[in-house]
């Protein structure tokens, strides 16, 4: 479960704040610059009002001001004005551009931490929970100005004082003993505000994870008629959001600048009264009242700001708490060959593949392949067949490297899979899901995977080899047809046929079909067929067969049970033996005829 900052221990608050501001190191100088200029303009903020009561008290009252006087402090004071524009400008523009630029580095940071990570890490985690921690838990935008907002709202309280100490010491002193009362409206707001804030964020990752998951499975949905249920479930948790938000504004309304401007109104009555009694006894200087006045105000305004800030605050470091253990996730992809060493590492160059008393388990408990055996000679075929659940995808994720196996030991050309570099590994061994992915781009790009190594016509050769031409050259645009979200526009046999001239164009030395000929419609089944012959010459081949008649030429065939092999051989030999394999493929040639 998360945590939130009410849960949050003062020391974990400040290990999550460490952590994170590491990140911003290496933009620093952005930040010191608008420090720079911020000290610039709230200097100026309380200088230009001694400037108009100097004016005031030295010509103005007296009528001693001239045109040439009135001249000089009309335009010293909109010389003030542009500089002071022109710095916070400045401030402005290196505030922004540095939070910008720690977001940017943060989120790229996660998102390369994310591909290190392996499959049993996204078995655990929703697609939703992870969209979410990646997009908004890295916009830490606000985070950064609100710290930033507080280290200059201290410095701006700091030279409004030294102002006011300046102007009447007496008085100042006062004011001194109005920050206390500040500092605890600061701590009953965060009280107040943290955990309403806190659940309406909550509220907005439930949203997020909701429309997510309700637009992957848009399909389902439609199909089984729950358009009305998810409805009424996303406008109650919507309901929820707004509730703690309508919450949050009334919290705000309610603590954030009234109570700030109550104080504020209270202290300049207080200024007023000193000054009132004062003058029943000597002259009172009336600009000297006004630049007081201007930096009392000085001296209240960051806090609201920094009040304003503090839920923001307080929601950074959540969402850098979930960031660090993102960041310090140690499920990571199995280890292969270094990559410092690429020119020591070995290379795939017969596909021999062998599996000597495999284990494996998802959990760490319950072992979903025992004791796996097989040798797979250069250029054969061996296949897998067995009903769900029965380990054959399994083989196929280890071999791959997504898991890590416990027990035993698989290797390719004799040498230890875990020798072999990843990118040799990807670059030698293709991969054919039953569900073929397809990116919005056009045919081509789908088929080089945007390599801009492949050239456009090793892209259509590999098409024309694995059959896929024959519809492609039809498209409306050929191969320069755009393909919509998810390949859509395909049948599942076409979209099948460009997984295959995906696969084929890399040239791999072993094949992975995974239930490739799975969902086929009978339309394209022959040139699939047809494909998969293509493909597998001169290739060593593990296929998983959902349809054993695909797989009758195998040089070899496993039947799996419960993780384990039972029977073993060609399609002929396994008939003979009559047993688990013999009884399905009886079953399937029945339902066929039927």
């Amino acid at each position: 479960m998360e945590k939130s900052t009410d849960k949050m221990s003062v020391r974990e608050s400040w290990q999550v704040f460490k952590y994170i501001f590491k990140f911003l190191l290496p933009f620093k100088r952005y930040f010191i610059w608008a420090f720079v200029f911020s000290v610039i303009t709230t200097a100026l903020a309380s200088l230009m009002p001694f400037v108009l009561s100097v004016f005031m008290d030295s010509y103005l009252t007296p009528m001693k001001a001239t045109d040439q006087i009135i001249f000089y402090f009309a335009g010293l004071y909109l010389l003030l004005a542009i500089i002071n524009s022109i710095a916070f400008f400045f401030k402005w523009n290196y505030l922004q551009n540095g939070s910008i630029f720690v977001n940017q580095y943060i989120r790229k940071k996660v998102y390369g931490k994310i591909h290190q990570l392996g499959m049993r890490y996204f078995d655990q985690k929703p697609t939703g929970w992870l969209i979410t921690r990646i997009t908004n838990d890295t916009d830490l935008f606000d985070f950064w100005q609100t710290l930033f907002n507080a280290l200059t709202s201290v410095l701006s309280i700091v030279i409004a004082f030294v102002a006011l100490f300046v102007i009447d010491h007496k008085i100042a002193l006062v004011m001194l003993l109005i920050l206390p009362l500040l500092i605890l409206a600061v701590i009953i707001y965060q009280k107040v505000s943290t955990k309403v804030y806190q659940a309406m964020l909550a509220k907005r990752s439930e949203l997020n994870t909701k429309l997510n998951e309700y637009i992957s499975g848009m399909r389902i949905i439609q199909q089984f008629r729950q358009e009305s249920r998810l409805g009424n479930e996303f406008e109650k948790t919507n309901d929820e959001y707004y509730g703690y938000r309508k919450k949050v504004i009334q919290i705000n309304g309610i603590l954030l600048s009234p109570l700030v401007n109550f104080l504020m109104a209270i202290s300049i009555v207080v200024v007023l009264l000193m000054y009132s009694n004062r003058s029943l006894h000597a002259v009172v200087e009336a600009g000297l009242i006004y630049a007081f006045i201007s930096n009392v105000q000085i001296y209240f305004n960051p806090i609201s700001g920094l009040m304003d800030s503090l839920s923001n605050f307080s929601n950074g470091l959540v969402a850098s708490s979930r960031i660090k253990t993102i960041m310090e996730e140690q499920e990571f992809a199995p280890k292969q060959g270094s990559e410092s060493s690429v020119s020591k590492a070995p290379l795939i160059e017969q596909g021999k593949i062998e599996f000597r008393n495999v284990s494996f388990s998802y959990d760490g408990e319950h072992q979903v392949l025992k004791n796996i055996s097989f040798i797979v000679n250069p250029g054969e075929t061996l296949a897998f067949v067995g009903h769900t659940g029965s380990g054959k995808s399994s083989i196929i994720n280890v071999f791959m490297r997504f898991y890590e196996f416990t027990e035993g030991q698989v290797l390719i050309d004799d040498q230890d899979i875990r020798t072999f570099t990843k990118e040799e590994l990807r670059h030698k061994i293709g991969l054919v899901l039953q569900d073929s992915f397809m990116f919005v781009a056009s045919v081509t790009d789908n088929i080089k995977m945007m390599n801009s190594q492949i050239t456009d016509e090793a892209a259509k050769e590999a098409a024309r080899f694995v059959q896929a031409d024959h519809f492609i050259k039809d498209l409306e645009n050929g191969y320069e047809t755009k393909v919509i979200e998810g390949g859509a526009a395909f049948s599942a046999g076409e979209r099948q046929l460009i997984n295959f001239a995906r696969t084929i164009v890399r040239n791999p030395k072993i094949l992975l079909l995974d239930e490739a000929t799975a969902n086929i419609d009978t339309e394209t089944e022959a040139h699939i067929q047809d494909g998969l012959t293509n493909m597998r010459q001169n290739r060593t081949t593990m296929a998983i067969a959902h349809r054993l008649s695909t797989i009758k030429d195998a040089d070899q065939i496993l039947v799996l049970n419960k993780g384990e092999i039972i029977e073993r051989g060609n399609h002929d030999e396994l008939l003979e033996l009559n047993g688990y394999y013999a009884d399905m493929y009886r079953i399937q040639t029945l339902q066929k005829e039927l």
